[in-house]
């Protein structure tokens, strides 16, 4: 019913459809996006494996694939061992794969993506922080997320709203101390925020040696703990 630009050049269509099986048709005519060495076709299977166990609201446009890793019986243990798992959401949009163009980092521009960091969540993290707790993000999704909601004191505060927040280095991480993610590409937003958390340095060392050891990247591979 209209088609709207974004700030990257992007177009955004809305649909003015009056049924209530909108999304039923989406799914049937979507396919899920396979990494290039992944050379067959996509199966309905791939709609269930590509998606987090924890997946609750829709919206993105990609699973947050750091957390492909986790499956229900390893989520148990980590509470067993008094591990805290809360939610955040951020619904992942094409901005956060568009490539980076330019030379100068500040002139690149984030399409905005929907967030929320509910209460429980927030206070949760807060907690943590009193009690000199570490808190591990997973996914760089959350972490831009939790970075968003950051205030004064080192806090953060429940919130719902859009982000165009863009991390690279160098960036003063206020909320995270480790990060599970996936290997990314290239002149990427993903590839800019690990830099700034883990060392450009550090990470391209790792990257080297997961090429080496034929590590696989993007949405099906393997993930790296940074502690």
């Amino acid at each position: 019913n209209g088609i709207d630009n974004t700030v990257s050049g992007g177009r955004v269509v809305r649909f003015d459809y009056p049924g209530d099986d909108f999304y039923k048709i989406i799914d049937g005519i979507g396919n899920s996006p396979l990494p290039p060495y992944i050379t067959r076709q996509a199966t309905k299977q791939d709609k269930d494996r590509y998606q987090t166990v924890y997946a609750a609201n829709r919206g993105a446009v990609a699973a947050p694939t750091g957390g492909l890793h986790f499956t229900e019986g390893l989520i148990k243990k980590l509470k067993a061992k008094g591990v805290k798992i809360k939610p955040c959401t951020l619904h992942i949009g094409l901005g956060t794969f568009r490539p980076i163009q330019v030379e100068d980092l500040t002139r690149h521009q984030m399409d905005s993506e929907f967030f929320e960091v509910p209460p429980e969540t927030a206070i949760a993290i807060n907690e943590a922080r009193e009690k000199d707790k570490k808190i591990v993000a997973v996914g760089t999704s959350s972490v831009r997320a939790l970075e968003t909601v950051v205030v004064s004191g080192f806090q953060v505060a429940p919130r719902r709203g859009w982000t165009d927040k863009f991390i690279y280095p160098p960036y003063d991480f206020k909320m995270t101390d480790g990060l599970i993610t996936n290997f990314h590409m290239p002149k990427s937003t993903l590839l800019m925020l690990v830099s700034a958390f883990g060392d450009r340095e550090f990470i391209l060392d790792a990257y080297k040696l997961a090429i080496k050891k034929q590590y696989r990247f993007l949405s099906y591979g393997d993930s790296m703990l940074i502690i």
